[in-house]
């Protein structure tokens, strides 16, 4: 399945290398919470990534989000895709690099879903004391953003469900529901509705009983410490020239992917308010 992006070329004016000079190896890192056993995409995205730079580009993926931010805060990444959630977190490490565009807005949203032979079960409310899929605890649509509405019920989220699981992606979390294993689960709008596109057979399993208001699109970052200005500038042109080159609009299409933008770190503001909730996050 898609998603993320990247590339650009000859569209890119003032584009030189000279700016690489220093840089033998542009390390991005990514987590499969979003793109799962897409490895075909990656290889053609890395391969387009070095050509583009004229340096090789190394994807360094792991498991869950707390081990690329590990990653990042060991100065091991330049570059990484990852949650809003994840971002607010390590924001003193990270600087906002580009913001994917879907359906031509820098958003997404929450999904709750239940099993399409679930006809009964209508809101957050009627999925108490039933077994629940969670994508990552550093996901925002598949984690926070249900605590936090569990919340605002006045419920404790430790205790609302019978059973609650991680399964490590966003797609999982959608195979846990359409098998039965989990009455209910969050995940990521993006990711639902591009495998609706690509595995209809799968979210035609799955029925969504939810949608959030809108937050900011899980976003590019770069580290402070690994990525000066010329090199943060370098990779942020390429990405929003992307749609003016041939190969990167091909890419942006299997990405299920408009573009890139500029976006002010104020487009997470509210996934900063849901943390304040749960004393994760400082504003100072």
């Amino acid at each position: 399945m898609p998603l993320m992006l990247l590339a650009g070329g000859a569209g890119v004016s003032g584009f030189t290398r000279s700016a690489w000079a220093g840089k033998d190896l542009v390390r991005f890192g990514m987590t499969p919470a979003f793109l799962h056993d897409q490895y075909s995409l990656l290889e053609d995205w890395r391969v387009y990534m070095s050509k583009q730079l004229g340096k090789k580009t190394d994807f360094i993926q792991r498991d869950s989000y707390r081990e690329t931010m590990d990653l990042l805060r060991l100065n091991q990444l330049d570059f990484a895709w990852v949650c809003d959630y994840p971002y607010l977190h390590l924001r003193h490490l990270l600087r906002l690099l580009a913001v994917p565009l879907y359906k031509q807005k820098p958003v997404y949203h929450s999904y709750l879903l239940v099993n399409a032979k679930d006809k009964q079960t209508k809101s957050l409310e009627d999925l108490q004391g039933k077994i629940f899929a969670y994508a990552d605890p550093y996901s925002n649509t598949g984690y926070l953003v249900p605590r936090y509405q569990i919340h605002k019920m006045n419920q404790d989220p430790e205790r609302y469900f019978k059973k609650s699981f991680f399964t490590w992606s966003h797609r999982k979390v959608v195979e846990a529901v359409a098998s039965g294993l989990a009455q209910g689960g969050a995940v990521d709008s993006f990711v639902w509705d591009t495998l609706t596109m690509l595995e209809p057979a799968l979210t035609s399993r799955t029925r969504v009983i939810w949608q959030s208001s809108g937050f900011g699109f899980p976003p590019m970052v770069a580290n402070i410490y690994s990525v000066d200005e010329n090199y943060f500038s370098q990779m942020q042109q390429m990405l929003l020239a992307m749609p003016e080159n041939p190969e990167g609009r091909a890419l942006l299409k299997r990405l299920n992917l408009d573009g890139f933008s500029v976006q002010s770190p104020t487009l997470y503001d509210n996934v900063a308010e849901m943390m304040q909730v749960f004393g994760e996050y400082n504003p100072t």
